[in-house]
């Protein structure tokens, strides 16, 4: 791979031109970031999607690093003067860091080996007769005696015999094609066996691997992050089985070329070779590789949860009443406005005496009066069936119009604790701060929701499984990616929401909040500039992904770039409107009507535009302030309580998917149990992956197929509910 066939190689991998590719390489070269490539610059990189984007700038960070280790392999062996044009071509053809690694592995530097001792004892032309198997009278004992040497402690043809087969079992299995056509055997025929140490497992977590066995190639990443949990622990004995005997069969016939004096010793050193160097290395590659695939499947996972988490439909407009439940210390209740500033706060014992219960529903019922509270978020946790229960009752012997909705509260501690959360509620007490976050949460989930550890939200499988580092990262980028896509009203938000938005990091987050504390609120996007270490590079990346509402500009409301601010305004102008009849609801209904007789393309033309630029200006013209996530189905409310012994087996009920995992999905039905659609339950048809079907904070009508009262299990299914209903 040279460098210059880095970018034809993307541009085949991804099935996109090498134009495309070029240009998007030279705009992340410049530090350009992907949300702002895939939302300004869709000319230039002929609309490249932000997943397309993505996957080309790891491709490219992979690709490069690959040339730099050629680079360094070429010098390394020119250095010992083995490097041939025959292996340098090898070398540059490669494609993947491993096949490149396999092509080294003999010129490698490592510790001493039996086949370097060997070599340093003359041992290695004795080895070169033996493997080239050319016909001779000698016996192998008389050519051996020649190789005798007492100074290098080589005192019987025995000794050199060995030495030589040392040599040869190591040469031979480090050989590149040796090594993928065994790797290659190994994944498509090798099987994983576990065996159960009951001493060590003494709660029964990994009794299904007992006896277990599985081939790689079926083995599922969820099972597999399973069995290294249970190898860890020492909960479970793992290996790696194969047909040795075949392989290394396979292994003597492409050595071996006729029967001579030297077929015995060449198997013997083979049979060596493989059982002490060859297998056990790609064991331990398979392994890793196995681990590492089922990692990064779970990383997916939980970023594509994330993400799906964090882009649910805000309950916009809302008082709020969050209730953190617990028994000992009691439920701690916060109300916060439609803005989430805090109108009250206490603490409530819904879970002690009756008498204890009735002053507190009076306490809730002279609040949801006091402040109009419409709707409250109870938290998932300890005494989330009681807390739910006592605001049911509360809500029908009332008849309040009033709703409420059981809320995750993962993350929802380790936020109250936290630096962040002492600086945004330095007034309220670390237990408060948590019913202050279950009330935001369903106000905004996406503003409440990143200034979580996303590690914490719990939307994952295995996650204290996984390279944290990788996980952070990809966690990082989905937040990221969320959070531009959404946009940030730039007078409202945290800085661990504007840390986030494209070219703007955490201290420059932090000298806008200073800075809008200091000069009041931003009346233009302009004035960004004037936020200490924000220039313009970091301005052209960021301003596009903030709003502010009633600014100078109407454009300062909506995803257009203060870039094409001009365009938009010759835009309104060909087509008989200003900038004043954005504000103007009768002007805008105009305005949509019109847009609806004039193609894009046409006005691209006349204005001489890219087309992509002017067909996104007239979206965001026509619906100035416009949140992306209205147009997703709004979580699901409640006024009732249901009860597990209530629940029959083929009731339809309806619930929100809450988790997804790589063999089913954890859905919300109005209980404290969390019920699983099985992955076989979710389609009539194959689905090779929950994700496939579902995401996290859909609405679905589910039917209750198994009902486990002893183990607390409810089954449910998709596949079986009529059609219609999830239509």
């Amino acid at each position: 791979m040279l460098e210059q066939n880095i970018n034809s190689s993307i541009a085949k991998q991804l099935h996109i031109a090498v134009k495309q590719v070029d240009s998007a390489i030279k705009l992340i070269d410049e530090g350009n970031t992907i949300p702002f490539i895939a939302r300004y610059r869709k000319e230039v990189t002929g609309e490249l999607k932000e997943e397309q984007l993505r996957d080309l700038s790891e491709s490219l960070i992979y690709l490069r690093n690959l040339v730099k280790r050629q680079d360094e392999i070429l010098k390394s062996i020119d250095e010992q003067g083995k490097l041939t044009e025959e292996l340098k071509a090898s070398i540059t053809k490669a494609e993947k860091l491993q096949e490149l690694e396999d092509i080294y592995l003999p010129y490698k530097q490592k510790k001493r080996t039996r086949a370097m001792i060997a070599r340093e004892k003359g041992l290695e032309p004795l080895a070169q007769i033996i493997i080239e198997q050319k016909n001779t009278n000698s016996t192998i004992e008389e050519i051996a005696q020649d190789f005798i040497n007492d100074e290098l402690e080589v005192i019987t043809t025995e000794d050199a015999i060995n030495g030589a087969m040392d040599i040869i079992a190591e040469s031979e299995t480090e050989k590149a094609d040796v090594r993928a056509a065994l790797r290659k055997t190994l994944w498509n025929e090798g099987i994983i066996e576990t065996v159960r140490d009951e001493e060590k497992d003494p709660e029964q977590a990994f009794l299904m691997y007992s006896e277990y066995s599985e081939p790689i190639r079926t083995l599922p990443s969820h099972r597999i992050l399973a069995i290294n949990r249970g190898e860890k622990k020492a909960a479970l004995k793992v290996k790696l089985n194969a047909n040795h005997e075949k392989n290394i069969q396979k292994l003597c016939d492409r050595v071996i070329k006729n029967h001579s004096i030297f077929s015995d010793i060449i198997t013997d050193a083979l049979n060596d070779g493989y059982k002490r160097l060859l297998f056990p290395a790609l064991e331990r590659e398979i392994r890793s590789l196995l681990s590492e695939n089922a990692e990064k499947q779970a990383i997916d996972i939980f970023g594509a949860n994330l993400k799906q988490l964090l882009l649910q439909a805000p309950l916009a407009g809302h008082v709020v009443m969050g209730l953190d439940p617990g028994y000992r210390t009691g439920c701690k209740m916060a109300i916060v406005d439609a803005t989430g500033q805090i109108l009250d706060h206490g603490v409530l014992y819904v879970t002690m005496s009756e008498d204890a219960k009735k002053k507190s529903a009076q306490t809730v019922l002279n609040l949801i009066k006091k402040h109009h509270v419409t709707l409250i978020s109870i938290g998932n946790g300890t005494a989330s069936f009681e807390t739910e229960e006592f605001t049911a009752n509360l809500i029908k012997e009332n008849n309040l119009d009033v709703h409420y909705l059981i809320t995750s509260e993962a993350g929802a501690s380790v936020y109250s604790a936290s630096k962040l959360a002492v600086e945004e509620l330095p007034d309220y007490d670390v237990t408060i701060r948590g019913a202050v976050s279950i009330a935001r949460r369903i106000q905004d989930p996406l503003a409440e929701l990143v200034k979580i550890d996303p590690k914490a939200i719990g939307v994952g499988q295995y996650q204290h499984d996984v390279n944290q580092k990788e996980l952070s990262t990809t966690l990082d980028t989905v937040i990221e990616s969320a959070v531009n896509h959404v946009g940030v009203t730039l007078n409202t938000a945290s800085a661990a929401l504007l840390k986030h938005i494209a070219g703007i990091n955490a201290s420059v987050a932090k000298n806008i909040i200073a800075y809008r504390d200091e000069n009041g609120e931003f009346t233009s996007r302009k004035e960004l500039l004037k936020v200490k270490r924000l220039g313009q590079t970091a301005f052209t990346q960021c301003a596009g992904f903030l709003r502010i509402n009633n600014g100078n500009s109407p454009l300062d409301n909506t995803p257009v770039h203060p870039e094409s601010y001009t365009l938009a305004e010759q835009i309104l102008g060909k087509l008989g409107f200003s900038l004043t009849d954005l504000a103007d609801k009768e002007q805008l209904d105009f305005l949509k009507a019109k847009l609806k007789l004039i193609p894009a393309e046409q006005i691209a033309q006349e204005l001489n535009a890219g087309v992509p630029t002017v067909r996104d200006i007239l979206d965001a013209l026509v619906k100035p302030g416009r949140d992306p996530r209205e147009d997703l189905p709004a979580p699901l409310t409640r006024k009732a309580i249901v009860k597990l012994d209530e629940i029959k087996v083929g009731t339809i009920m309806r619930g929100t998917v809450r988790n997804i995992t790589d063999f089913g999905v954890f859905v919300d039905i109005g209980i404290k149990t969390a019920g699983l659609i099985h992955i076989s339950e979710l389609s009539h048809k194959r689905v090779k992956h929950p994700l496939d079907v579902v995401s996290v904070g859909d609405i679905l009508d589910v039917m209750v197929i198994n009902v486990d009262a002893v183990r607390n299990r409810i089954g449910l299914s998709l596949k079986q509910v009529p059609k219609e209903k999830n239509a």
